[in-house]
């Protein structure tokens, strides 16, 4: 059935409902010529007379009572549908698709798992990856990324949190090595810090050390950071964290204050046709609310 087919039927439908072209044509919002002209087309191609003209309007042919009941049926199951997918749109429920980097799992896990258990109609699916997730080709409902502004078309992007980032050893490495009195001391320090092929090295503290310190005195990199994390706890070296994973771990020692020059700004970034979705926006305020206390 081609479109222009449908529109006929639909307009046959109401002339036959409502008993006038007038009416029809008010019901659909379309001139009484344009009604004239579908039912005509459709008589013509039906080869049949759906219609019986007189002075006080249209009356349905037998020919015409059977398309009606198809028409009607077929408007009702169109309406429904209508419906359940509105009804989608208002409800938490569905498979709801969350992305963020891997390093900030631990943190979001938690939270995203009290969010399906107070909205148990929600499927939650988490996908941490240092790969962008394109959201115009919905491949996630809401991201958590971290760096500069995110700035691709028709997303939706919100300031979230910052966070706040320094250099740390363990304690058993300053037993060891000392701890380092000046800037000028971390260069005879042993470092540990993500991979140089990875996303995370073009964060603006990786760009740091690579500029202020030897690559020599680099003893341990890994393409994870929870991996970087692991290293520094067990004493092979120096490395960054951010503040709340080092409140995390008590035998942490800062050795140098978090800098502004450091800091990963994190956002929420949705896309624009789904931004305003009731399980989009309660995804939203949830995590607000979750991280409010989070350190800044």
């Amino acid at each position: 059935m081609t479109t222009s087919t449908w529109d006929e039927i639909r307009t046959a439908y109401h002339v036959a409902r409502l008993g006038t072209v007038s009416g029809a044509a008010e019901a659909l919002g379309v001139h009484h010529a344009t009604v004239i002209r579908h039912i005509d087309a459709l008589e013509a191609q039906l080869g049949v007379k759906l219609f019986q003209r007189h002075a006080r309007g249209y009356t349905a042919t037998e020919a015409g009572q059977d398309l009606l009941l198809v028409a009607q049926a077929t408007d009702d199951q169109f309406n429904q549908l209508v419906s359940r997918i509105r009804g989608r749109g208002e409800e938490v429920g569905g498979e709801l698709v969350v992305t963020s980097l891997a390093s900030m799992a631990h943190h979001f896990t938690p939270i995203l798992s009290r969010f399906q258990l107070q909205n148990p109609g929600i499927k939650v699916r988490f996908l941490t990856s240092s790969r962008l997730f394109r959201l115009e080709y919905g491949e996630a409902h809401v991201a958590i990324r971290a760096g500069s502004v995110p700035d691709q078309p028709d997303n939706v992007v919100q300031k979230f949190h910052q966070m706040k980032i320094g250099l740390f050893a363990s304690e058993d490495y300053i037993k060891r090595r000392g701890m380092p009195k000046t800037e000028d001391d971390l260069k005879s320090h042993d470092f540990v810090t993500v991979d140089m092929d990875t996303g995370s090295s073009r964060a603006p503290f990786a760009r740091w050390l690579a500029k202020q310190i030897p690559e020599a005195r680099t003893v341990f990199s890994a393409s994870e950071e929870r991996v970087v994390m692991d290293a520094i706890l067990n004493g092979v070296g120096i490395g960054f964290a951010t503040v709340m994973d080092a409140r995390e771990y008590p035998g942490l020692v800062q050795v140098l204050e978090p800098r502004d020059e450091w800091t990963a700004p994190l956002w929420l970034v949705t896309h624009v046709d789904l931004h305003r979705t009731t399980k989009v926006q309660a995804l939203l305020k949830f995590l607000k609310d979750e991280t409010k206390d989070w350190p800044d």
